[in-house]
């Protein structure tokens, strides 16, 4: 057997354990199942103004993204992936496990949101940038596959724990999480081979370039900067990701003002997080067949009848609702964009390109939970379309761009 028909049966093992090193670190977005547990334990310890803290946890945790993920793209283009999910399984284990032993919310915003944060992106941008190298016949699927067991954590998770966690156990909660995430990360780490530079699976020709169209060329950071369309793609995922994140982080919170009860509320966030999962694998899939910036037009417009939707609920069911489309728009950003970003500037340094792209993830990390912590609703919801009109407007600008080319 060829080295070439090797690689082609070991790459699904490495999609595998890629995938549940994913569900490990995804679980970081069921923030929401743990922040009113913790809000209540600090009170009760002499933190009255414990929330305004906690909310920089899940705040940190996705805005210090692209530079551990660029780091680990750098380490991951160069050198293979294997210590960078190592390294990154050691930093979001121990990170959830040093919020276990919080004595402050302070304790919890360093391990949860910047010890957690660090691990997840040398985790996410290595598991992701490999596995979508090792598939050229299948980027927009398993980018929406990686991706989709990312989102898939924050499903699994609070379906364990809700009738768990409670402002007595949640701290050894945490613990518990931290080993188990220690374990799993790092010895999967060794189950990961580096995708060789020009991989081309055995059976797959890849197609030729259109009559009129220049192939496009595999482009360095400082290459990709350089080109305007880089700048479009990244204010359009950051509008797609800050309606997305703005929903996720206050959740549980925003239902239960509705009316929710617990079991509901608990529901409504898995229903959330499992929307998210099905837009990344759908969407990913679709992007294949359909091209990537029509598919993430169509799901921007899903994104707006959400956040409409939302808007005016009066009640539990109808805001569920909403966030079902929302979260399936959010989902089909994170599954599209590592296949698209790879496909506009090239494979050869998708770790570290889609490092910097993910900044637009960053700034949406930071902008979207503060959007409704300082505004409220409805005025958020409102500036969350406002931002979807933008991003639609930004997947216009791009085909321009894309035809003048």
């Amino acid at each position: 057997m060829s080295e070439t028909q090797n690689l082609t049966k070991k790459r699904w093992t490495v999609l595998v354990i890629s995938c549940i090193i994913n569900i490990m670190i995804g679980t970081g977005y069921a923030w929401s199942m743990f922040v009113a547990p913790l809000n209540e334990h600090f009170i009760a310890i002499g933190y009255d103004a414990a929330m305004a803290t906690l909310t920089w946890a899940f705040t940190l945790a996705n805005s210090i993204g692209p530079i551990p993920m660029i780091i680990g793209g750098f380490i991951n283009d160069n050198i293979g992936p294997k210590w960078s999910v190592f390294i990154g399984g050691i930093f979001f284990g121990g990170g959830v496990f040093v919020a276990g032993c919080a004595t402050s919310p302070i304790m919890v915003v360093v391990g949860y949101g910047i010890l957690m944060g660090l691990g997840m992106g040398l985790v996410y941008g290595c598991t992701i940038g490999n596995s979508v190298k090792f598939f050229p016949d299948k980027a927009g699927l398993v980018g929406g596959l990686t991706t989709a067991t990312y989102g898939l954590g924050s499903v699994i998770l609070p379906l364990i724990i809700k009738n768990i966690v409670n402002p007595d156990t949640v701290l050894g909660t945490f613990k518990v999480l931290g080993i188990i995430y220690l374990v799993v990360i790092c010895v999967g780490a060794f189950f990961i081979t580096r995708c060789p530079v020009g991989f081309v699976p055995d059976g797959y020709q890849p197609p030729a370039p259109k009559a009129g169209v220049k192939a496009p060329e595999s482009k360095n950071w400082k290459q990709m900067l350089a080109d305007p369309i880089f700048w479009v793609m990244m204010v359009m995922m950051m509008c797609g990701a800050t309606f997305g994140l703005m929903m996720i982080s206050n959740c549980r919170g925003l239902i239960t003002a509705l009316g929710a009860e617990v079991t509901l509320a608990a529901t409504a966030v898995t229903t959330l997080a499992l929307f998210n999962a099905i837009g990344r694998v759908v969407c990913g899939w679709i992007s294949d067949k359909l091209g990537r910036v029509n598919t993430l037009t169509a799901m921007i417009c899903v994104g707006i009848i959400g956040l409409v939707i939302v808007s005016v609920a009066k009640a539990p069911n109808l805001f569920i609702v909403g966030i079902c489309l929302v979260g399936l728009a959010f989902g089909s950003f994170m599954g599209v964009y590592p296949g698209f970003c790879a496909e506009q500037f090239g494979p050869k340094n998708n770790g570290v390109n889609y490092g910097i792209m993910f900044i637009g993830f960053a700034l949406a990390g930071i902008v979207g939970p503060q959007i409704l912590q300082k505004l409220g609703t409805p005025t958020a919801y409102y500036v969350a379309i406002g931002l979807g009109v933008l991003g639609l407007i930004m997947s216009f600008a791009y085909r321009a761009m894309s035809k003048s080319k």
